[in-house]
């Protein structure tokens, strides 16, 4: 594995596992739908590629006297599926739209980024305990990794290459 496949997130099945056949790959992936997962697996028709991955969200909204925020995070993953090469060529597209503003202004601020990334954000909320001691309690996650992850296990499994794409098409 080369350096632009490290820079990609390019990452080769293990020696010794045949693919499977296309067909099957995408049942695989399509399976990873579940009502407990965060994120939909679909067909990518109108989109020029096979399946997309989404994961839209927005943050806890929070508060205080003079200052009010929210971030709202959008995760896609295009996949085309490479038959002739056994390979899913990847690309991974991430939007982040800040708002934070005051009773009389509010401050808009987004970002997008494409290629492989990693965005994590958590919320805690203190409290006394059931000792009485004071815990930090997670009451938000956001991890775009796990978006990512599966579709990439599930490929390599397969015997199949994950390829990301950063420039040009899929």
């Amino acid at each position: 594995m080369g350096l632009f496949d490290k820079l990609t997130g390019t990452k080769h099945p293990p020696e010794g596992i045949a693919p499977v056949p296309g067909e099957e790959l995408r049942a695989a992936l399509l399976g990873l739908n579940q009502p407990d997962v965060p994120y939909v697996i679909r067909y990518g028709g109108g989109e020029q590629c096979d399946l997309v991955a989404e994961w839209r969200l927005a943050e806890p909204a929070w508060q205080s006297f003079f200052v009010r925020s929210q971030i709202s995070h959008a995760v896609r993953i295009r996949m085309r599926l490479v038959r002739k090469e056994h390979e899913v060529r990847a690309l991974e597209e991430q939007w982040e739209l800040r708002r934070v503003g005051s009773p009389t202004t509010l401050q808009v601020a987004s970002e997008y980024t494409r290629g492989p990334s990693r965005t994590v954000s958590r919320q805690w909320t203190i409290g006394r305990g059931e000792s009485g001691r004071l815990e930090a309690t997670e009451t938000f996650r956001f991890d775009s990794s796990e978006l990512r992850e599966p579709l990439r296990d599930t490929v390599l499994k397969s015997g199949w290459v994950w390829r990301g794409v950063v420039f040009g098409k899929l």
